[in-house]
C-alpha cells in the first residue's frame, strides 16, 4: 500500500513540476536571475535542474498533505483509535 500511496503523491507532483517548469522558464531567462544583486554564474541546465527538483519537492509536499487529509482517523493513528474527549 505504501508504494501505491507514493505513486499517488509523486506522479501528480512530477506532472505539476513539469508544467511549472515550462510556465516559469517560458517567461524567465535563467541567465538573468540575480541573487542579492549579483547575477548567478550557473549554467542554464544546472539552473533548470535545480529549479525542477525544487518545484517537485514543493508539489510533492502538497500532494502528500492532500493524501494525508484524505485518510481516515484509523489510518492516521496506525489502527489505534484516538482517545475520546469527555
Amino acid at each position: 500500500m505504501l508504494a501505491k500511496r507514493l505513486m499517488w503523491i509523486l506522479w501528480p507532483a512530477f506532472l505539476a513540476a513539469c508544467a511549472m517548469e515550462m510556465l516559469v522558464f517560458g517567461l524567465v531567462d535563467p541567465s538573468e536571475i540575480q541573487w542579492r544583486g549579483e547575477t548567478l554564474n550557473w549554467g542554464r541546465q544546472a539552473f533548470y535542474t535545480l529549479s525542477f527538483f525544487a518545484f517537485w519537492l514543493v508539489t510533492s509536499a502538497a500532494s502528500g498533505l492532500t493524501c494525508l487529509l484524505g485518510m481516515g482517523p484509523a489510518e492516521v493513528n496506525g489502527g489505534h483509535r484516538a482517545p475520546a474527549l469527555d
